[in-house]
C-alpha cells in the first residue's frame, strides 16, 4: 500500500532507538524526509547514518538536544525552515518517569513528569498544527503507553502524566483542525522489545533474586501472543496512521500490545 507521503517531513522524538526509531524507520521508508531528535548523540548520529544508508534519496536529518527543554525544542523546531512551519508530521515520544511508591514521590517529581510527557507534546503539538492546517495536511502520533488504558501500580507517574496529555488530546483533535486535514491519535505500545523494557525486567529480576530469562520468559506467558513487539512493527501502525488513508481517524487512542488487555472497550 502506497501510504501517499513521501516528500513529507517529520519530527521523531526520542528517535535514536525503540519505538522513536522503529517509527523513524518505516516513515523514511516511505519517503518521508525526517528530522530526528534524541539526547545521545552517539546513538543519534548511528541512527541516522543508518537510515541515509537504507535510504539514499531522502532526506535524514539529527538534532542531539533534550526534546522536553525549551532550547531542545527550539533546536528541534528550527531545522526544516522555522519554527515549525515545515513539519507535516510529529511523532512525539519521550522516556517515561521512573517507577515506584507514589508516597515517596515529591512535587518536582510529578513536575518533571508532566513536562516530560504532557506539556513537552503540547508545547510541539502548537508550534506545527496551524502550519499543518494551512496547508490541509497533518499527523500527530503520541506514543504514551498501555498504562492509560489499564493503570499499572508502580508507574502513577507516568499513569499521571500521560492520562493528562490524552484528555488534552481528545479534546484537541475534535476542534477545527479535523476539518482542516490535521489528525492527532495516540499510540498506545504494551510491552516492546526496547531498553526501557530491559531495565524494568532487570530491576524486576534483581528485587525477586531471580534469573533474567525466568522473569522475562514469565512476563512473556501473560501476554496472549506469547511474545513482546518489536519496534518495527511499532513503527509500521505509527507509519499508517501519518498516511493520507488515516485522515478519518482522530482522537483515538491505538493500543498494541499483543492482546494483553483484557477489556471490551
Amino acid at each position: 500500500m502506497d501510504l501517499g507521503i513521501k516528500g513529507k517531513w517529520a519530527l521523531v522524538c526520542g528517535a535514536s532507538k525503540g519505538l522513536g526509531l522503529g517509527c523513524a524507520q518505516a516513515l523514511v521508508a516511505e519517503g518521508v524526509n525526517a528530522v530526528l531528535v534524541a539526547r545521545g548523540a552517539a546513538d543519534l548520529d548511528a541512527a541516522v547514518s543508518a537510515l541515509r544508508a537504507a535510504a539514499p534519496g531522502v532526506n535524514v536529518l539529527g538534532v542531539a538536544a533534550d526534546i522536553t527543554t525549551a532550547e531542545g525544542r527550539a533546536a528541534a523546531l528550527s531545522v526544516a525552515g522555522g519554527p515549525g512551519k515545515a513539519f507535516d508530521i510529529l511523532v512525539n515520544n519521550a522516556g517515561g518517569p521512573p517507577p515506584g511508591d507514589f508516597r515517596s514521590w515529591e512535587r518536582d517529581d510529578w513536575i518533571q513528569a508532566l513536562d516530560a510527557n504532557m506539556l513537552t507534546p503540547i508545547e510541539l503539538i502548537k508550534a506545527v498544527v496551524d502550519g499543518m492546517a494551512q496547508r490541509g495536511f497533518g499527523r500527530v502520533v503520541n506514543i504514551t503507553s498501555g498504562a492509560v488504558k489499564a493503570p499499572i501500580g508502580i508507574l502513577g507517574l507516568s499513569n499521571g502524566a500521560r492520562s493528562g496529555l490524552t484528555g488534552f488530546v481528545a479534546g484537541a483533535a475534535r476542534s477545527p483542525l479535523a476539518a482542516q486535514g490535521v489528525t492527532i491519535n495516540n499510540l498506545l505500545p504494551g510491552a516492546f522489545e526496547t531498553d526501557r523494557l530491559k531495565t524494568t525486567m532487570a530491576g524486576a529480576a534483581s528485587k525477586a533474586g531471580q534469573p533474567l530469562d525466568a522473569v522475562m520468559d514469565a512476563r512473556r506467558s501473560t501476554i496472549p501472543a506469547k511474545r513482546f513487539g518489536h519496534p518495527q512493527e511499532f513503527g509500521a501502525i505509527c507509519a499508517f496512521l501519518c498516511s493520507v488513508h488515516a485522515g478519518y481517524m482522530t482522537g483515538q487512542n491505538v493500543l498494541a500490545d499483543g492482546g494483553a488487555y483484557p477489556g471490551t472497550f
